[in-house]
């Protein structure tokens, strides 16, 4: 079929760009235009606060602050260095108005490393949530002085302006997402405590304050700060679980520098008779797994097979234990930090990064092996339970 015959040629190929291509197909930035849609154009606002606000603390410590407003806006405020307005020429690094203005595209304008936090498969950027909100106001906190810029649908409505002497430094934005693109634009204050709840599992120290001003009873409040990092979170998500088969959480971190960046890992056998392993990168849950949790549960069977051996539990005729044995009773948690994180599969849950696989496993097999020798009763009972459970398909 000729393009004369359909009416179909160059000529009718429109090009959308920046503001007006993210306005159009919302979709392809922030999944979806229903309340999914909505929260995830929150959650990418909490992602880049929680890199601010980590920014010159080793990763540990800051402070987030997310209001939802009675008018129906999000408020996000960091404790950071504040975002200069202005772009950089030195780093090459942009400025907030830039960052709010242009659409940098997938690949990302920014350097994507450890530190960076995931909050989707996609990393989102301002530009996308400025874009889809009615009114966003930008807030810079740096050297002193307080700057604010208004914003209406991603077009600056004036410059930024001087807004006096203020204390402390941060960013905060403030927007209203748009009616005319959502089909609703009510927040689930028990949605985004759960991300939040999560969020400060995975980065111990830091503290997640979420505040719904929106009630006629009074402003409701959650604040989440795990400094047990993943250690509390096996706990958490073993809490309903009944009496617990060993009392004690393993938990470790390591940074190793074949897998460029760091781990850290807990476990507990609880009496659930359920397997609940629980993998994040860069604090984003890989629900397909990937070579992190392949790593864990190699890492997991090694120690068992080798500490079963050793003290006869295991003889040499009997077959190594693999690792599709080792989930009876077992809760872990399992979150890397890259400084380039691979995500494969159509849905980007997986992680693919193959060094991560043979880290992960030493270290489990090294910090599990010397906690069973240490622990002998509890030890000898893990390894009845794994030998008797079925093997996974």
């Amino acid at each position: 079929m000729s393009a004369e015959s359909t009416g179909y040629d160059a000529a009718r190929i429109t090009v959308l760009e920046g503001r007006e291509a993210i306005r159009k197909r919302p979709g392809m930035y922030i999944g979806s235009t229903t309340v999914r849609g909505l929260h995830q154009l929150a959650l990418d606002e909490v992602g880049r606060a929680v890199k601010a606000s980590l920014a010159g603390r080793d990763g540990r410590g800051g402070k987030v602050e997310v209001t939802l407003t009675s008018d129906g806006g999000v408020r996000v405020t960091d404790d950071g260095p504040g975002v200069p307005f202005e772009d950089c020429g030195k780093s090459g690094d942009p400025g907030l108005e830039t960052l709010l203005t242009r659409w940098f595209g997938r690949a990302g304008h920014e350097r994507h490393d450890r530190s960076t936090v995931f909050m989707a498969p996609w990393t989102g950027e301002s530009s996308v949530t400025n874009a889809l909100s009615s009114r966003l106001t930008a807030e810079v906190r740096r050297e002193g002085v307080r700057r604010v810029q208004e914003f209406a649908r991603g077009v600056a409505l004036a410059p930024p302006a001087d807004a006096g002497p203020v204390t402390g430094s941060g960013t905060t934005l403030t927007f209203r997402p748009d009616p005319e693109v959502f089909d609703t634009v009510e927040y689930v204050f028990a949605v985004l405590a759960a991300r939040l709840a999560e969020l400060a599992f995975l980065n111990p120290g830091l503290d997640l304050v979420l505040t719904d001003e929106r009630s006629p009873d009074g402003p409701q409040r959650a604040r989440f700060r795990f400094p047990g990092g993943v250690g509390e979170f096996v706990t958490f998500l073993d809490a309903q679980a009944g009496e617990w088969f060993i009392p004690d959480v393993i938990a470790f971190e390591r940074e190793d520098p074949r897998m460029a960046g760091g781990m850290e890992v807990a476990l507990a056998w609880s009496g659930t008779h359920e397997e609940r392993i629980r993998s994040f990168v860069n604090s984003l849950a890989t629900h397909n797994g990937g070579t992190h949790e392949t790593g864990l549960r190699e890492g997991i069977a090694v120690a068992v097979d080798v500490y079963a051996r050793a003290h006869g539990l295991l003889t040499a005729a009997d077959p190594a234990l693999r690792a599709d044995h080792v989930g009876a009773d077992l809760t872990a948690v399992v979150s890397v930090k890259l400084d380039d994180p691979e995500l494969t599969d159509c849905t980007r849950r997986t992680l693919g990064n193959t060094a991560v696989r043979a880290c992960v496993a030493e270290a489990v097999r090294e910090h599990l092996g010397a906690w069973l020798e240490e622990h002998p009763r509890e030890a000898e009972g893990i390894v009845d339970r794994i030998l008797r459970s079925p093997v996974r398909d």
